[in-house]
């Protein structure tokens, strides 16, 4: 039986030698993540992505993230296949598990990840796919809010009149497109995907995640907001085609809240004061919007529930992630279902003017 290998036995040596050539402090509510490279093209992209988030360099740190710019790093482990979530069919991540963390390759572009204890280092082409760095730096986040009780939840989130709320449905229902027509509507944007919940005191808590929305044409030709995310030769080319059209497309673009909505519009932490859960579908018939008793429907709330995945390490606590652990959270908070037709522009008012009754 082989022995166990721990994290600092696998890092290359290319990645152990490389000198730091600067650094910044991102500021997530109670989590500081410094984030250090060799490489300053890496440090400004990320530094601009995460512009609202970046503190004093003085700021204490929870934990550091290293970013080493370099090829793909070969590596001397009999890697595991992570198998594709349901629905899914392509292979994208290998994994070991090593005594003290876990080491995961990205099948397509060779970025390393190692995580573990004190470990969190990012290696190989960082930035020609600095989106999964960007991820990787987030679920950092995650893992350092788990540790700390909370519950991840596959939702997107805002804020109105001092109130919160999350909206989740299965995939493509359109959460993300829901929370950007409440925000042309006077709505804060706290999370595009992932959010983590938890008590407090007598209510909820809801922490988001600095990624920005990603969405497809569809979104961005309906929303007049959202006019410059699209470049002006893919609205032409995508202006002309039908709904039925639009809807699958799997055309992405990145939502620069601040340059869309205007300054002070991302916050990540918030009352949790209630959930809309997509139900809808396409030519539907008329929106519906009722209040349900989440504990009466355990199959709206897998919509909401969100495995932590490949980049969460248990360190020996006991953890619950049952259903009774997620309901228990939300037993002050209000749950609407949105059945019937999707229709996201009366969806948008009337989940706001829900928000702001509470």
């Amino acid at each position: 039986m082989n022995s166990p290998r721990y994290v600092d036995e696998v890092i290359p040596p290319t990645a152990k030698d490389a000198p730091m050539v600067g650094a910044m402090v991102l500021g997530f509510g109670e989590c500081a993540i410094k984030v250090q490279s060799n490489h300053e093209p890496l440090l400004a992209e990320l530094s601009q992505y995460f512009d609202q988030f970046v503190v004093n360099s003085d700021t204490p740190a929870q934990m550091t993230v290293t970013t080493i710019e370099q090829e793909p790093p070969v590596i001397d482990l009999d890697l595991m296949v992570k198998q594709p979530d349901p629905g899914k069919t392509k292979i994208k991540e290998e994994f070991y598990d090593l005594a003290d963390g876990r080491l995961v390759r990205k099948r397509l572009t060779g970025l390393i990840f190692l995580f573990g204890k004190d470990t969190h280092l990012a290696i190989g082409p960082c930035l020609k796919n600095s989106n999964q760095v960007i991820n990787f730096i987030n679920n950092r986040l995650i893992q350092w809010e788990l540790d700390r009780g909370c519950l991840l939840a596959h939702a997107a989130a805002v804020t109105s009149g001092g109130k919160g709320m999350a909206l989740a449905g299965f995939s493509g229902m359109g959460k993300s497109t829901l929370a950007l027509h409440m925000m042309s509507l006077g709505a804060d944007f706290v999370s595009n995907d992932r959010l983590l919940v938890k008590n407090s005191g007598p209510g909820a808590w809801m922490t988001g995640v600095a990624k920005l929305p990603r969405i497809n044409p569809g979104t961005a030709l309906n929303n007049p907001d959202l006019a410059t995310v699209m470049p002006e030769k893919d609205r032409i080319r995508f202006a002309g085609l039908p709904p039925e059209e639009l809807w699958p497309l799997e055309h992405k673009y990145d939502v620069d809240i601040e340059a869309c909505f205007g300054p002070g519009r991302f916050t990540l932490d918030h009352a949790f004061d209630a959930l809309g859960l997509l139900n809808w579908q396409r030519d539907g018939g008329p929106l519906q919007v009722r209040e349900i008793d989440i504990s009466r429907r355990l199959d709206l709330l897998e919509a909401f529930k969100k495995s932590p995945g490949l980049f969460f390490i248990e360190d020996g606590q006991a953890r619950d992630y049952s259903d009774e652990a997620y309901i228990k959270v939300m037993k002050n908070v209000v749950v609407y279902e949105l059945s019937g037709g999707a229709d996201f522009i009366q969806a948008a008012g009337i989940c706001l003017d829900k928000l702001r009754s509470l």
